[in-house]
């Protein structure tokens, strides 16, 4: 996914920043831990279709 996209893209929830995750498959928000999946290089922004993170992963913004 291009950096610039996700540079203006926003959680749908807080409106907050979002992180690519290192195996591109998911945009992250660390403030509601929620994972937005990117599903054929389209990032869906549903709160019904994010997972929550893990405790380890919210600890983990190396992203």
């Amino acid at each position: 996914m291009d950096k610039k996209l996700v540079a203006m893209l926003a959680c749908p929830v807080c409106k907050g920043d979002l992180k690519l995750n290192q195996e591109k498959t998911e945009l992250i928000c660390y403030q509601d831990a929620m994972a937005f999946p990117i599903r054929e290089g389209i990032p869906v922004m549903l709160a019904t279709e994010a997972r929550t993170l893990s405790t380890d992963e919210r600890l983990d913004k190396r992203l």
